[in-house]
């Protein structure tokens, strides 16, 4: 199981247009740089928590937990796996 491009492309582009287009059409005011830094600062960090979580999926860190009669049972129908006792 690998990355697929098409997610990583489309989430990216959301966050792009939330981080680089949206800053451009707030509106003139005195807080126009507050609220510019605010959108850009919130598309990235959702990027990175979305772009976080996406990756931890093709490699977890916890695997199932199994009853060793399972296990057993597995090594024993797959006589090519080797497991210690």
């Amino acid at each position: 199981m690998g990355a697929s491009i098409i997610p990583l492309l489309l989430f990216t582009a959301l966050w792009a247009i939330v981080g680089i287009v949206l800053p451009i059409f707030v509106p003139r005011s005195t807080n126009r740089g507050i609220l510019q830094v605010m959108l850009m600062l919130t598309a990235f960090t959702c990027w990175l928590f979305w772009l976080c979580c996406y990756m931890a999926q093709m490699n977890p860190l916890i695997g199932p937990k199994l009853p060793k009669n399972t296990i057993l049972m597995m090594a024993r129908e797959w006589s090519h796996v080797q497991f210690n006792q």
